[in-house]
């Protein structure tokens, strides 16, 4: 069979890539054609869209680039009309897979969506458009097949987070792709992988380095961002910027800053004591407060429906802060409680082997 499968961020990358490995194995003549990243492209599929391409990160970003977002969604249409696919599978990225959902089913394809839309969280109003627009639709959050089935009476499927699936097979290879010739322990440094967030967050992050001079501060790079992008807002700091390695930095780390997203989720299941740090333009934040209706943004206490991990966001994401949260986690009767924690949020998420579930449904059942 054909798959055309739409993925616009590195998160979506990497759950793609894992799903397509396994639509691989249940057919084997499978051909695949996708918007994604690396990930996707080494595991089967022919990457006709790099997400490092598609990346525009709040309200504001999105508006200034709506002329390039409009461009890409006429080039999509021609694209999937060309490939003539048996199914085509939305990863996430609503804003622009909503779009192509609504003219993919009025053009009689069957449309599945694997990571649902976080419409609990604002724009709750496109369940309407997933009712018309998505035959079958997989959600990765426990308390999401609730809020579909219960709440909007559309049936869904949980099979488990695929994350634990990308962390298993990360512990399972064994990998040492990353040494370490500093004998002071690690605190991660997880600034996002886009070049806005990175550039807004890195900088404040960076600036308490100095008061914790008995630990060395490695910068999580992500595969879409050069090095020079770092380094030009590292400057003269000594900081190891280590690109696609985020699994085995945070495995040898006493302690993370991170972003908000699938970050704070990969740093909990590989149980690593965090702060979260998130800011965004002026005018996305105030957007966000009046539209955005969930307690927390980090997935861990969004899943636990609790302040598991400390959130600093906007004007509480400051240096002072960030010091201070980062001292409670490094302090060994916090980090303790808070393992014991991550424990409950990890058994919440089902069990691993989630990505081979949903690629059988996907290719035998649907």
């Amino acid at each position: 069979m054909k798959y055309y499968i739409i993925a616009g961020e590195a998160s979506g990358d990497l759950h793609g890539s894992n799903l397509i490995k396994h639509i691989i194995k249940f057919d084997n003549k499978a051909e695949i054609r996708a918007w994604g990243g690396d990930k996707m492209k080494n595991a089967g599929a022919k990457i006709v869209k790099h997400f490092k391409e598609l990346s525009f990160m709040g309200f504001y970003e999105v508006i200034l680039n709506l002329k390039i977002i409009l461009k890409n969604i006429r080039f999509c249409k021609d694209d999937i009309l060309q490939f003539n696919p048996d199914k085509i599978i939305f990863i996430d990225y609503p804003g622009f897979n909503l779009r192509i959902a609504k003219w993919a089913k009025k053009n009689k394809f069957k449309t599945i969506y694997y990571i649902a839309p976080q419409i609990w969280a604002w724009r709750e109003s496109r369940i309407k458009k997933i009712k018309k627009y998505i035959d079958y639709l997989y959600v990765i959050l426990p308390f999401e097949k609730e809020f579909f089935e219960k709440k909007h009476g559309f049936k869904v499927k949980f099979l488990g987070h695929p994350l634990l699936d990308s962390i298993k097979n990360f512990k399972d290879s064994q990998n040492k792709d990353f040494s370490d010739e500093n004998n002071k322990e690690i605190i991660s440094i997880l600034p996002g992988s886009r070049k806005q967030e990175i550039k807004k967050m890195l900088g404040i992050m960076l600036g308490i380095v100095n008061h914790f001079p008995k630990y060395q501060f490695v910068i999580a790079g992500a595969p879409n961002i050069e090095l020079e992008f770092y380094n030009n807002i590292i400057k003269d700091k000594n900081i190891k910027v280590l690109k696609s390695k985020t699994y085995s930095l945070l495995s040898k780390s006493k302690a993370a800053l991170v972003t908000s997203g699938t970050a704070t989720l990969e740093t909990a299941i590989l149980k690593i004591p965090q702060v979260v740090c998130y800011k965004t333009s002026l005018i996305s934040y105030l957007l966000a407060k009046f539209f955005v209706k969930i307690k927390f943004i980090s997935l861990v206490n969004l899943i636990m429906n609790q302040e598991l991990i400390k959130e600093l966001i906007q004007y509480d994401c400051s240096e002072k802060n960030i010091i201070r949260e980062l001292k409670k986690v490094l302090d060994l009767n916090n980090r303790n409680r808070l393992l014991d924690k991550y424990d409950s949020l990890i058994s919440l998420l089902g069990e691993p082997g989630s990505s081979k579930r949903i690629a059988e449904d996907i290719v035998l059942k649907i």
